[in-house]
């Protein structure tokens, strides 16, 4: 493993030490973080894999696959449920959350997860694989991460009011809806099944919601409430 080119591909997906790389492979990079022994990095996992995730493009069984020790393995698993913690702990509700720490079920891995929420919300330290991290700036690297997101939200939107335009999606859209309306708006790529579905769902809603003629009348009744 180059660590230079590691560096690289960190930026491409959230964690930028250095400049974009144009490789964004997430599985073999989060791999390549756990692999790295580095308390540094691995207080970025949280954010690589958060936004890989969110792109539809991490498995967890692929990932697991490039760990070939046991001891790589047992910190992969350790990172997961950190980062799986650390959202719930922030409020954020990734529609993938869930599914992925239902793959835990024993009671070693519920109790560690468990450790780390208790440990987030005291801000404590963390201990893995004999690396202490900080509980304070791991939360401060991914709420830094989050806000460019918001901001970039802003960008493709134009879009002042972040919290209503939040509340006016989720009105409109359910949560995958919104997910392709905003992965489209961000020409990122979708497979063939969300081509399909933005095609023959979302897109029909966000033509609709384009109509100036029904934006009026919708203007017309709220303002006659």
């Amino acid at each position: 493993m180059n660590k230079a080119d590691l560096m690289k591909r960190l930026a491409a997906w959230g964690f930028p030490l250095l400049e974009a790389a144009q490789e964004k492979e997430s599985n073999s990079t989060l791999a390549d973080m756990v692999k790295s022994h580095d308390a540094r990095l691995w207080e970025g996992f949280p954010v690589v894999l958060a936004n890989s995730a969110e792109k539809g493009l991490f498995d967890y069984n692929k990932a697991e696959k490039y760990l070939k020790s046991h001891t790589d393995r047992m910190d992969f698993v350790s990172l997961v449920l950190f980062s799986l913690a650390l959202y719930k702990t922030l409020g954020l509700k990734f529609s993938w959350a869930n599914d992925l720490l239902a793959l835990f079920k024993n009671l070693d891995a519920r109790k560690e997860y468990k450790g780390y929420m208790e440990a987030l919300e005291n801000d404590g330290d963390l201990k893995v694989d004999n690396k202490v991290m900080s509980m304070k700036r791991m939360k401060n690297t991914f709420a830094n991460y989050f806000k460019q997101s918001r901001e970039d939200l802003h960008d493709y939107l134009a879009v002042k009011d972040e919290i209503g335009l939040e509340y006016a999606l989720s009105q409109v859209f359910s949560p995958k809806q919104k997910e392709l309306f905003l992965k489209k708006l961000r020409n990122e790529k979708l497979t063939k099944t969300e081509r399909e579905y933005f095609s023959r769902v979302v897109r029909k809603r966000a033509v609709a919601l384009a109509n100036q003629e029904l934006n009026k009348l919708a203007q017309r009744l709220l303002q006659g409430n």
